[in-house]
């Protein structure tokens, strides 16, 4: 008698023998198997797509004139978030205290949510900025040396390249507002390219706020900033791309960053 947990071979198909015929699949069983491949593929492009905005870039939309001429308002911006912050960089940064004021944005539909999500439609969000990075961790900056410029560790920035410049040629000034400030550790000091027109980190150094040091939310925390703003992409006529300017290369590195930030201004610091 043959032990039942023999393993006995498969009956082998004749020599010349047509193979056999697959199973049919109904017309329901391929709508399902459809539905279920395209539940699969759209699943996963859900998850590259939050991967990729949460890790790696994002879409934004600018709302205002602080940024002119370099970015103007509607204008689209790719963020990336893998670069370390430098000098000279335009970046975007959650209101680091009280810099906000404006209406909020209107509230997209479940659609344009979606699209936002996946990354198609930039976010309208009002509770982020964009500025230029003047100074970083130990850095001191101030206004003015005795042509007018900014300094940053003693060295003048050349910002002809990107202040706002208006439609008769006039170039805003690089600051009406006098200080002079040191960049605590981990902190970034931000500024408008459209100086006039900017609420950035020289109207602060005066702010007083409950638990805080005087001046304190001038300084962007690097933990509140989302990336660096890489290019233009939308309108198609002014796409370009948004280079660290050549004078940030010759500015010589700070000194030791206080864990305090160290201010000397006037009441003008308020805007």
């Amino acid at each position: 008698m043959a032990d039942r947990d023999e393993v006995r071979p498969a009956p082998r198909r004749a020599v010349g023998a047509p193979p056999p015929e697959p199973a049919q699949l109904t017309f329901g069983q391929h709508v399902v198997a459809f539905l279920k491949e395209l539940t699969a593929v759209v699943i996963g492009a859900v998850i590259v797509a939050s991967l990729l905005r949460g890790f790696v870039g994002q879409m934004f939309l600018i709302p205002s004139v602080s940024m002119e001429n370099t970015l103007r308002v509607d204008d689209r911006v790719v963020v990336e978030k893998l670069s370390s912050l430098k000098r000279g960089q335009v970046v975007v940064f959650k209101d680091p205290g009280r810099w906000l004021n404006g209406p909020a944005a209107a509230e997209r539909g479940p659609i344009g949510r979606a699209l936002q999500f996946v990354g198609v439609l930039p976010d309208p969000a009002t509770e982020h900025l964009i500025k230029r990075v003047i100074g970083v961790p130990g850095d001191q900056v101030s206004c003015c040396d005795t042509d007018g410029r900014i300094t940053v560790n003693g060295q003048p920035l050349d910002e002809s390249d990107y202040l706002y410049t208006s439609a008769t040629g006039e170039t805003v000034a690089p600051s009406s507002i006098p200080f002079d400030v040191v960049v605590p550790t981990d902190h970034i000091f931000v500024m408008g390219d459209n100086r006039n027109r900017s609420r950035d980190s020289r109207c602060h150094l005066n702010d007083v706020q409950a638990g805080g040091l005087k001046g304190e939310n001038a300084f962007v925390a690097e933990d509140l900033v989302v990336g660096r703003a890489m290019a233009v992409v939308w309108p198609f006529d002014r796409r370009h791309s948004l280079p660290i300017p050549d004078t940030f290369k010759s500015v010589p590195p700070g000194t030791s960053a206080p864990g305090n930030p160290q201010i000397s201004a006037g009441p003008e610091a308020n805007c």
